[in-house]
């Protein structure tokens, strides 16, 4: 019964779903390339840099950066073929090549000049082939043979509807439509085979096989020429081949065939027609129509997809299962047994036939978290979180509901006894006529035994991370613990393994390998084998696991998966390392609980966050590699970037004393990752930190000379070159000889102009210092001369006050003597009858009114204040001698009382006299007669 079509493609990819282990691959969509979306054929250059033909022009990837170069017509380039140092395309109504120019950038030079013949209408070139000296270019219509040596042209005629030229050891085939496959001789087309299935379906391979001819239809289908027999090849694939639209083939290196279909991705084919694997969009591929198919120098195949590229390491060492769906979740454990792959997660317990592609399945009654999977005495025991199964093919038997079980390990001296680690302590199963069970709990210990060894047969370590190591002997019938001897944890991360017949622990906390020494009962530090796993500042994070099968001891640092096996010609141990990606390190799960086992040869299983990968060692190679600089660039504070030329020995100006250098390794291994570390001689001569970075730049260099170099390293290999590029720049006019010399002979002029200058500054320094000196001797003769003044003023001054004090002694003493003589009078008129009392009076009288007292008063007041009484004068013209003689007495202060005596008036007629001299002042009501006269 004929299988329908549909039904071949619901398998064919049902098959792949669930259970195939993938090489690492990358995608690169057209956001990454900044190009079109189609990419039709692919090429390498022999520095290992890839070329793409795209929709939007020439793609160019070194491994680190994207570049893309459109068409000189702005068409799409349908074709890239790599030969010595040219790139060859051939795009819409033109072809050519490609070359590198000074600045690292390619120039196109066209070839469609050099034609003798017109071109056909809407001719494009849709592949190039490599052949001697000769270079093929096929459009749909004809074959243009182009001759690198005298650069002559052969044009075969070639029509067809998939423009596919096969290279097949010496010979060149094609196939024209209606008419069969041709080769070309001596530059002509010569019939090879005009059988039907040559004439009427589209080929899109040609590879050789046991000294045979493949030829591979779009439809699938496989025929083999012998001589000049033709036969159909059928290959256990040809059923699901049918269903499949081949669009493009490569037979690889090692003789297997990888299909680019058309809406399925690819298929991977052995040399004997079997199906190694299918790899699609559901499996990783970024599209589903692959357009061409490439291997590069490292093996590495590259999909030019209708939508994006995407690249295999289909010869790398680790090989994937992507449990995409969620089927199976965590791998934690797994083993080989009796032919069937068993996978325990955090969802269950998985099996399949070892090395098939059949879908895991789940053991019934084993959801949940599988921990351990352990063969003894033939026997596959399964540790899981609610207790422990023994496993017969498809089938799980529950041998003990104790919940927890973390290990399970033999007990030498009983083989009818196993001792479980759990959650909460220690167990025991028992084999009891050849059934196994659960036995009993070993009482006095209760903490969690994830991680325990054997010291002897009635002791054993458990390692506890936080509450630390416990010795435990055991009694001997394993029932309780007799005695316990507990040692702090010597840091977060530890576990315990034995390896070599000894105990050993590691921790984070120091970076060091400890074992246990018998004799002293505690653990010693190994500092070789510390050495082994710590070096250059890599530690260990998580467990190590002890692989008795290979004798190999593993850990897992940040950057490597590292084991220590005995050495080849002594016990020494020696460390491998394999490097990985930190994104490959994460997927790893949580840290503490990696996994790794062996299944045959040297393969390892390592679990993953939602499924596992695959280690084949023997597929772990050391590749070289060089680093080089692509790109430099200049510029300074005014100008934008200028590229400069990648050859040595550029002179810069120096004011375009920016620098910039991008670099890159040609390395496409996904789980490779490159680090780069530079220096720039000349002024930064240590070197830089390693780190990811491709470009550098260098700001504000001071003139002279410089050598940057930069070197890489790809995993734990170094580039096996350091690529360095020399410059200079530029001395400035302003530091040059010539400047140097008018700085001299200025430096000299300015010495004798400063020597002149300072000479007649000092001149005139002294000149203004004897000027100086000068002014103050006249400074001090007038301050002496003032002196002079001063002391006689003040004398004059003394000679005033003394003055003052005699008129003032005088004036009183003329007051007392009035005042006396006008009481002697007052008592006199009391007897005025008598003659000669009047007398007496009137003489008192012309005694009181003595002109000579106001004579002598006059004298003494002028003296004191000589010139009031003309200021007086001269102010009030008009007073007279009686008013002049008041402004004297009040000069003085005097009171009205005071007053009145020397005038030998009374008091009221004193005041009378101020009110007209008042008047005659002028001076206003509210003013002081006193205090105006004391301001004259």
């Amino acid at each position: 019964m004929k299988v329908p079509r549909f039904l071949l493609i619901l398998f064919l990819l049902s098959s792949s779903l669930f259970s195939q282990e993938l090489p690492p691959i990358q995608n690169f969509s057209p956001a990454d390339y900044q190009g079109g979306n189609q990419n039709w054929m692919v090429s390498q250059a022999s520095n290992k840099y890839i070329y793409v033909a795209n929709n939007a022009g020439l793609l160019e990837y070194n491994g680190e950066n994207w570049k893309l170069y459109e068409s000189p017509n702005g068409t799409i380039v349908r074709s890239v073929k790599v030969i010595d140092s040219l790139i060859y395309t051939g795009t819409y109504m033109d072809f050519g090549y490609w070359s590198k120019d000074g600045f690292g950038n390619l120039q196109y030079t066209s070839l469609r000049d050099q034609l003798k013949v017109s071109m056909i209408e809407d001719e494009q070139f849709w592949n190039i082939l490599d052949f001697g000296d000769w270079v093929l270019f096929q459009s749909l219509d004809r074959i243009y043979v182009y001759n690198t040596k005298d650069k002559s042209f052969i044009i075969v005629e070639a029509k067809t509807t998939r423009a596919k030229i096969f290279k097949v050891g010496n010979t060149v085939y094609f196939q024209k439509i209606n008419e069969g496959v041709f080769k070309i001789e001596n530059g002509k087309a010569v019939l090879v085979s005009d059988a039907k299935v040559f004439q009427q379906n589209v080929l899109v391979g040609a590879f050789p096989l046991d000294k045979k001819i493949i030829f591979l239809s779009e439809q699938g289908d496989f025929y083999q020429l012998e001589g000049q027999e033709l036969s159909k090849w059928n290959i256990v694939a040809s059923e699901e081949l049918k269903s499949l639209n081949i669009y493009s083939s490569l037979q690889l290196r090692d003789g297997n065939i990888l299909l680019g279909t058309i809406s399925n991705g690819i298929l991977h084919i052995d040399r004997n027609g079997n199906i190694i694997r299918v790899i699609n969009k559901e499996y990783g591929l970024f599209n589903n129509t692959v357009l061409s198919v490439f291997e590069d120098a490292e093996q590495n195949v590259w999909l030019g997809l209708d939508n994006g590229i995407s690249m295999i390491n289909l010869n790398s060492p680790f090989s994937v299962f992507n449990d995409y769906k969620g089927r199976t979740g965590d791998v934690y454990a797994a083993e080989v047994y009796q032919g069937k792959l068993y996978i325990g997660t955090n969802q269950g317990l998985f099996y399949k036939q070892e090395n098939s592609q059949e879908p895991f399945k789940l053991i019934k009654n084993t959801n949940g978290q599988v921990w351990r999977l352990k063969i003894i005495d033939d026997n596959l025991f399964c540790g899981h979180n609610t207790g422990t199964f023994i496993i017969k093919g498809d089938t799980a038997i529950k041998i003990s509901d104790y919940p927890g079980t973390w290990d399970i390990k033999s007990i030498k001296s009983n083989p009818n006894l196993l001792l479980q680690g759990n959650y909460s302590g220690l167990s025991i199963l028992e084999n009891r006529n050849g059934q196994w069970s659960f036995r009993n709990r070993i009482e006095g210990f209760d903490i969690s035994s994830r991680f325990f060894e054997f010291i002897n047969d009635q002791q054993l370590l458990v390692n506890h991370e936080v509450k630390g190591i416990s010795t435990l002997t055991i009694d001997d019938d394993f029932t309780k613990i007799v005695h316990q001897k507990n040692q702090p944890p010597l840091g977060y991360g530890s576990s315990l393994t034995t390896y070599n017949d000894k105990i050993w622990y590691t921790s984070n906390k120091d970076g060091g390998m400890y074992f246990f020494d018998h004799k002293k009962e505690t653990f010693l530090k190994d500092t070789l084998m510390s050495n082994q796993f710590y070096s250059k500042g890599e530690e260990i994070l998580g467990t190590l696991i002890s692989d008795l099968k290979t004798n190999k001891l593993w850990g897992f640092s940040n950057s490597d998966f590292i084991y220590v096996t005995s050495g080849k010609f002594n016990a020494k141990p020696q460390a491998i390392k394999i490097p990985i990606t930190t994104v490959l390190r994460r997927s790893l799960g949580v840290s503490g609980f990696e996994f790794l086992t062996h299944l045959n040869d040297d393969r390892y299983l390592i679990g993953a966050s939602d499924g596992y990968i695959i280690l084949n060692l023997d597929k772990v190679t050391s590749n070289s590699y060089e680093v080089a600089i692509n790109n430099i660039s200049k510029e300074s504070v005014t100008t934008t970037k200028d590229q400069l030329l990648l050859k040595d020995g550029n002179e810069l100006n120096f004011k375009e004393n920016n620098i910039n250098f991008a670099f890159s390794v040609p390395q496409f291994d996904k789980y490779k990752e490159v680090k780069y570390q530079y220096l720039l001689e000349g002024i930064y001569d240590n070197w830089s930190q390693w780190s990811k970075g491709t470009t550098v730049a260098f700001k504000n260099l001071p003139h002279g000379k410089y050598t940057f170099k930069v070197r890489a390293l790809i995993g734990n290999e170094p580039s096996k070159n350091v690529a360095s590029y020399s410059f200079v720049i530029a001395t400035p006019w302003f530091v040059s000889n010539l400047a140097i010399f008018i700085y001299i002979v200025l430096a000299i002029l300015l010495s004798v102009a400063i020597h002149k200058r300072y000479k007649s500054y000092y001149r005139k320094q002294r000149e203004a210092l004897i000027r100086e000196n000068e002014k103050k001797n006249k400074q001090k003769k007038l301050k002496a001369e003032r002196k002079i003044v001063q002391i006689k003023n003040e004398k004059l001054k003394l000679e005033i006050e003394s003055k003052n004090r005699e008129l003032a002694v005088s004036t009183m003493s003329i007051i007392k003597k009035n005042e006396f003589l006008n009481a002697i009078k007052d008592q006199l008129k009391e007897s005025e009858n008598n003659a000669k009392i009047k007398a007496v009076i009137k003489t008192i009288d012309h005694n009181i009114n003595n002109e000579d007292d106001w004579k002598f008063f006059e004298d003494a007041f002028n003296n004191a204040d000589k010139d009031f009484l003309k200021k007086v004068k001269t102010v009030h013209p008009d007073l007279t001698s009686n008013d002049l003689r008041l402004c004297a007495y009040l000069r003085l202060n005097l009171s009205s009382k005071e007053i009145a005596p020397l005038l030998n008036i009374s008091v009221r007629s004193v005041e009378v006299k101020r009110y007209r001299l008042r008047k005659k002042m002028d001076l206003p009501h509210e003013n002081s007669l006193t205090e105006y006269i004391l301001g004259l």
